[in-house]
């Protein structure tokens, strides 16, 4: 009764103030979906956008005194369409996403707008989160990519010296909140819009794609008014890289000039991998979350590096320098690479699938590489979902540099333990002092338990096959043998 009552108000011309009082109530009345049953008709959504100012398609926004309004009434809209499938449905039926669009365009170069910029935005999250036919429309009817690239300029306040290179102002103040929570809702409502769109198939959406990559660079480049802000805008940021084409990618990284003073590799400007790496390393040390806050950046570094060579030999350089002292098992320790190493025995699949995964690229896909800096047994769990037990690379290409091998790491070389990738002291031969009959003994003692393993099924041995996959150890034997057979020369 009480929120049709505030409805029956806010549908007659009634002063501001109260308009304003009215949809307050009604907001936070609108967070109990127990409530929301008489607020979900057409009329009464209709009443919220005319508030809105998203029924006037001619109309500017000239008068300061509605901003509040427009504010609230947006608010509304986002508890109802949240809280209610209802309302979800009615939203595509009143065309409410091609209203927003309109209302963020009217938004363009105005003052004391960015409130109603940032509901506009978090709306169009919501729509497009919510409802996968209003996400359809936002990117092939509505142009939706290209107004919410806009709009993300808008909030970086971004300025561009060439195509593609936006000006690097290192005397600039962070992002006031307001900007920085603007930009991190169309970095949610570009991220919704942009997914599977990892194949381009125009130059113009190649073009709109590295606009959209260059900006997101400076977005990196950027901070925002605290230090969690500023992780919540490159959080958003990595994640939206991680839907732009991998071709496209090639923005990151740009041709330094003298004055500058950013990290340059190779005569490239590396600023912002040089952020993409200090946001993982943060990530790990965080110690939790790994799925959510750790996989979209690995992800997106394993892809730059296995397409972008400046990029992989940056990464390289910093995550697996040349070794010198192989003292410490790989996983031990406070390097970049220790942390990483002991993310592939880790007990998520996925996070302990994308590290192994990122450091295999890092290696160019060669076995040897890969074992050299993690150890066989660390790297195991890849070699084996990979089919590269035996030894051998991936599928992928890479440049034919090669690595060089410190001299500390070639005089230590005999001596490392390729198990567990580290010098070890040579260990006394426990058979050295034992007589035939006591190593018979021990032998047949270690055969009868992995026998009654086996039996009770608790293990089942396997074997490596020819071609580096696991198989039962029978086949796997019985496969060697065959190919024994088949490569010896017959008289």
């Amino acid at each position: 009764k009480l929120c049709e009552g505030i409805l029956n108000i806010l549908e007659k011309d009634t002063k501001t103030s109260c308009q304003v009082a009215c949809l307050e109530a009604l907001r936070i009345l609108s967070r109990d979906k127990k409530v929301l049953v008489p607020v979900t008709t057409k009329r009464n959504m209709q009443i919220l956008m005319r508030l809105a100012k998203l029924d006037t398609v001619e109309d500017p926004l000239e008068r300061v005194s509605e901003f509040p309004v427009i504010v609230e009434a947006l608010k509304c809209l986002c508890n109802i369409i949240f809280n209610s499938a209802v309302a979800q449905k009615l939203s595509l039926e009143l065309n409410l996403a091609a209203m927003l669009c309109n209302l963020l365009e009217k938004c363009k170069d105005q003052e004391f707008v960015d409130d109603i910029k940032c509901f506009d935005l978090r709306l169009l999250f919501l729509l497009s989160l919510l409802h996968t036919d209003i996400r359809s429309q936002l990117r092939q009817e509505l142009e939706g990519v290209q107004v919410l690239t806009r709009a993300l300029e808008s909030s970086l306040s971004v300025r561009w010296t060439e195509e593609y290179k936006a000006a690097a102002d290192h005397d600039r103040p962070p992002l006031s909140l307001q900007e920085t929570d603007c930009a991190i809702e169309a970095l949610k409502a570009l991220f919704n819009v942009t997914l599977d769109s990892w194949n381009v198939h125009s130059e113009n959406e190649s073009h709109q794609f590295r606009y959209m990559a260059a900006i997101l660079r400076h977005c990196l480049l950027t901070t925002g008014p605290t230090e969690d802000k500023t992780e919540e805008l490159h959080s958003n940021a990595i994640n939206l890289l991680s839907n732009v084409p991998v071709s496209c990618l090639d923005v990151l990284i740009s041709p330094s000039s003298q004055e500058e003073t950013d990290i340059k590799y190779n005569g490239m400007n590396m600023g912002a991998i040089q952020i993409l790496l200090d946001f993982m390393e943060k990530r790990i040390d965080k110690g939790s979350s790994y799925r959510e806050g750790l996989t979209p950046v690995l992800s997106l570094l394993t892809e730059c590096c296995r397409t972008h060579r400046n990029i992989r030999k940056f990464i390289k350089a910093q995550v697996l320098p040349p070794l010198r002292d192989v003292s410490n098992r790989p996983e031990v320790g406070t390097t970049v690479r220790n942390k990483l190493v002991r993310l592939m025995t880790h007990v998520d699949l996925g996070v302990k699938q994308i590290a192994a995964e990122f450091l295999f690229v890092l290696c160019k896909e060669r076995v040897d590489s890969l074992l050299k800096y993690t150890g066989y047994g660390n790297a195991a769990g890849l070699l084996a979902a990979r089919g590269l037990l035996a030894g051998g690379r991936g599928d992928h290409w890479y440049s034919d540099d090669e690595d060089t091998d410190t001299e500390e790491y070639k005089s230590a070389k005999p001596n490392i333990n390729l198990i567990t990738g580290h010098l070890e002291e040579p260990m006394p031969n426990p058979m050295d002092e034992m007589t035939e009959e006591q190593k018979e003994y021990e032998a047949m003692k270690l055969v009868n338990m992995f026998d009654k393993l086996s039996r009770d099924e608790l293990i089942k041995p396997m074997g490596v096959r020819p071609d580096g996959t696991m198989a039962p150890l029978e086949e796997a034997v019985s496969q060697y043998h065959t190919n024994k057979q088949d490569s010896s020369d017959s008289d």
